[in-house]
């Protein structure tokens, strides 16, 4: 019951699903639940994947994948998206560390931002498209494998934000900001639990040696975001997460569609 009280906090923060009532809040709690982050990939994920495979058979592979990606932001919010945005204008146009962080809170969108959103959700419609074409769904194994690159790219790219987390401090003072609850830290064996739960669903799928390649490519994208955030920031804000989730699952589906 407990681990299930964390998932389901980790759950109500990251997406829009409702929980129980006694499920409950708290700062600690919620920063306990950041080793079931991958596991809120899992659902957001299976959704996805659920709508690209379901759309599929009935539209060609571009809407299908414009269905799944509707999907997945109206599960999220647009939480990560969101991130990817005010990162690119904040680091594209404040050259000081202060200026950085003010242009990351301003609710506006710049060109930087605009131009982060295009390419990223044009290179993930593609992507699913691609997928979609490799994996047709006309029986369960084909679905299993085309699970499987779901649920890795949302999981591996949440344990990426993870590996932030993990290295860094966070350096918002605001004291209202959405990220300060979880940003105490993420313990070793957090991190561990947080690791197995990432690779787990592509092991169980039968995703083969692609979710290896795929683990490699989300720890690469953890480790530049790790070295980025800190030479510019001295740390990490929420907006960093995000991005770096979302940098990491377009690096998932690349390695995953990539020609073997």
């Amino acid at each position: 019951m407990h681990e299930l009280r964390l998932f389901l906090t980790a759950l109500q923060f990251f997406t829009r699903v409702p929980v129980p009532g006694w499920v409950g809040w708290s700062p600690a709690q919620l920063n306990a639940s950041a080793r079931h982050f991958p596991t809120v990939g899992w659902l957001v994920g299976a959704v996805c994947g659920a709508v690209l495979a379901g759309a599929g058979w009935l539209w060609p592979p571009l809407v299908a994948a414009l269905l799944a990606m509707a999907a997945g932001v109206w599960m999220t919010g647009g939480f990560h998206e969101d991130g990817l945005a005010d990162s690119c204008d904040g680091f594209g146009g404040g050259r000081e560390r202060d200026q950085v962080l003010a242009i990351m809170k301003d609710s506006r969108i710049g060109s930087y931002g605009a131009i982060a959103l295009v390419l990223a959700l044009g290179l993930k419609a593609a992507l699913l498209a691609e997928l979609l074409r490799q994996t047709p769904v006309l029986n369960w194994a084909a679905f299993g494998a085309l699970m499987a690159a779901m649920l890795s790219a949302h999981a591996l790219s949440r344990w990426a934000a993870l590996l932030v987390m993990a290295r860094l401090d966070y350096v918002r003072e605001d004291a209202l900001s959405k990220s300060k609850p979880i940003a105490q830290g993420v313990p070793l064996p957090a991190l561990a639990v947080a690791t197995v739960l990432a690779l787990l669903p592509g092991l169980l799928l039968g995703g083969g040696w692609r979710v290896g390649l795929a683990w490699l490519v989300a720890a690469v994208v953890g480790g530049l975001a790790i070295r980025f955030c800190r030479r510019r920031l001295g740390g990490y804000v929420g907006d960093a997460l995000g991005a770096t989730q979302q940098l990491a699952e377009l690096a998932v589906l690349l390695a995953w569609v990539a020609r073997a």
